[in-house]
């Protein structure tokens, strides 16, 4: 007799949680409490909760001016729930309360923090979430200092928190538009985005290393895990700042604007991309190569147990190493001084094609349900809008070129979708799925077959 399939395992339950503090969340954002004057539809109301608890950012509606305070700061909740994880903070609370952890809660925080079950998980959980409220602290009284006129004590926790969180929620209509020259707020936000963006394991790895460093003590090299995230990150980074700045040379939006403040644009909008969402360029107005690239900046995403989304860093840098082996004859994937097992260039593999299958499937539907959009006069036409919005969500970035509030019902639901597969992303459901599955006790004969 086959064994009996559990509905709650180690996989399946980070998805419940989500989708349970989503659902929540739409219930909370639907009252009118939490409204300016102004009634939501419920489309609209389980758009913004799913946007704040995948922290993607994107909008129907206006945040600063439709919600009430109160309906800002459930948002607020949201995006600190979304960002550390349902199950991080579910955790935590029952260590403080002094209850048992039980195995499926401890491998599940495992899997999502760490991809990895084995490590002390109150020690790491108070670490976690000590260290993510300290250096949102430290955002919030940096963003006042600066600017205690735009950014109130309210707002600079906002907006410290959605950048840390990845979220690129903002309480002003063009985000951070107006602040584009300011640049003590741009360093504050970029620096949020990165420490958020860089995972857990890699920020506590650092400061642990780092109290041992100014300790005297003798500190060993950085893990290869952590070696690769950085390098790779900074690589992107570099990279993302030059194409976006070479693209909009000659653009309509960089016209007569001194080379320091196209810079800091390029460099802003490189780091943003790792899936924070804030933007301090009008995104509709950049020119089609900026567009492409940053797509595929939004693609890759931040690195994993982070709060960003994307398909990660050490993804996209195994799917490099590994066709940079096959040119060079090699038998194995070599990254840095290290080759890759299977088993990581199976999900590295997987995961990428199951994202690049997600993206083409959702831009094709919208092309269908969004036809609208092309009588509308856009410049390009809608099917690279389409697109960016469609890499934006699954990414779990939140930039947009300006269709998110023109997208119909079943467009809005579709992007719901995709935030959500997309910041637990598609190779936890496809493990889910597989725990349901009965493996095979037999094995099909190889054969080989010409490719290419």
């Amino acid at each position: 007799m086959p064994p009996q399939k559990r509905l709650i395992t180690p996989f399946s339950l980070p998805i419940y949680a989500f989708g349970l503090a989503i659902a929540l969340g739409a219930l909370a954002l639907s009252h009118p409490a939490c409204l300016n004057g102004e009634s939501i539809r419920p489309i609209d109301a389980l758009f913004t909760s799913t946007s704040a608890v995948c922290v993607t950012g994107l909008i129907v509606v206006d945040t600063g001016q439709f919600f009430s305070p109160l309906g800002q700061t459930v948002i607020l909740l949201l995006i600190q729930l979304g960002g550390l994880g349902i199950m991080t903070y579910t955790s935590l609370a029952l260590i403080l309360l002094r209850r048992r952890i039980s195995l499926t809660d401890r491998l599940a925080v495992g899997q999502s923090l760490l991809h990895d079950p084995a490590f002390d998980l109150g020690r790491f959980l108070f670490r976690v979430v000590t260290g993510a409220l300290v250096l949102e602290a430290l955002g919030c009284l940096a963003l006042w200092l600066l600017e205690p006129e735009g950014f109130p004590l309210f707002s600079a926790a906002f907006h410290s928190i959605s950048a840390f969180c990845n979220a690129g929620f903002s309480l002003y209509p063009d985000s951070l538009m107006g602040y584009d020259t300011n640049i003590g707020v741009n360093v504050v936000i970029m620096v949020l985005i990165t420490i958020g963006g860089l995972g857990f394991t890699v920020v506590n790895e650092l400061m642990h290393k780092g109290v041992h460093r100014a300790r005297g003590h003798k500190v060993a090299r950085l893990s290869f895990h952590t070696r690769t995230v950085l390098s790779t990150s900074a690589v992107l980074v570099v990279v993302g700042t030059g194409t976006i700045f070479l693209g909009e040379l000659f653009g309509p939006a960089e016209t007569h604007i001194p080379l320091w403040n196209r810079i800091l644009h390029a460099l802003f909008q490189s780091v943003t991309c790792r899936t924070a969402g804030f933007n301090t360029l009008d995104i509709g107005a950049m020119s089609n190569i900026a567009l492409v690239f940053m797509m595929m900046l939004m693609y890759v995403g931040g690195s994993p147990g982070s709060t960003a989304g994307g398909i990660k860093t050490t993804t996209a840098r195994a799917v490099v190493g590994f066709v940079v082996s096959q040119i060079k004859g090699r038998s194995q994937t070599v990254v840095g001084s290290r080759a890759l097992d299977r088993e990581t260039m199976n999900k590295a593999i997987t995961l990428t094609i199951m994202a690049s299958l997600t993206v083409a499937f959702a831009t094709l539907v919208l092309s269908i349900t969004e036809a609208h959009l092309g009588a509308e006069g856009l410049h390009r036409g809608s099917f690279l809008e389409l697109l960016f919005e469609v890499v934006s969500a699954f990414g779990t970035v939140g930039l947009s070129t300006g269709i998110t509030a023109k997208l119909s019902d079943t467009g809005r639901a579709i992007i719901i979708m995709l935030m959500f597969v997309g910041r637990l992303g598609p190779i936890l459901f496809l493990t889910a799925l597989q725990e349901w599955q009965t493996k095979p006790r037999y094995s099909w004969p190889e054969e080989g077959l010409m490719i290419g």
